[in-house]
């Protein structure tokens, strides 16, 4: 069995949120909280357990979330901001959600630095701009977003899977946390 390479979730460490920032300030805070947060519910458990869905009713485990949230940082930082080619991570278009389908060769260490990747490019491509700049490529729609629209959706995204986060962990080894 592989463990994961960060602290166990009892000594993970989170920087909270500054009280008195500014919005940009603030709004990285609560991105990197919330990134943070999804490391901190993987840390300490083998890529067995990473694999586990712990929720009969769903497949979501937290190897896949991971997975899944790796594109999406891709998705808006790279390539819908960035104007980068649209190249998937894990996904195919055959298998879309591929991020959440994975074999008993990939490990969470793969996952984590390609996780660890696409956050690096992601702080990147937004540490060049200012919140009211525009996307250079744009959404399936043919949007463009404002990095101030970005940053409110990564962090809703990334809020959302942290309470699935929170109950896939629980079921594996009952571990709780805010």
């Amino acid at each position: 069995m592989t463990t994961s390479e960060v602290p166990p979730a009892e000594t993970a460490e989170r920087n909270e949120p500054a009280l008195d920032a500014t919005e940009r300030a603030m709004l990285d805070g609560w991105l990197e909280y919330h990134r943070e947060t999804l490391a901190w519910k993987c840390a300490g458990l083998t890529d067995e357990q990473l694999k586990q869905a712990a929720v009969p009713s769903s497949t979501l485990t937290l190897l896949g979330l991971l997975r899944h949230l790796t594109e999406v940082e891709r998705w808006w930082f790279t390539t819908v901001f960035g104007g980068e080619p649209d190249v998937w991570v894990y996904g195919t278009e055959q298998d879309p959600d591929r991020d959440f389908h994975f074999g008993p060769d990939d490990t969470y260490a793969d996952a984590l630095a390609t996780w660890q990747h696409e956050v690096a490019t992601a702080r990147s491509h937004a540490a060049k701009h200012g919140l009211d700049d525009f996307s250079v490529g744009t959404a399936r729609g043919g949007q463009h977003f404002s990095l101030r629209w970005i940053y409110t959706h990564m962090i809703e995204e990334y809020a959302r899977h942290n309470g699935h986060a929170d109950l896939i962990r629980e079921a594996i080894d009952g571990s709780t946390g805010e």
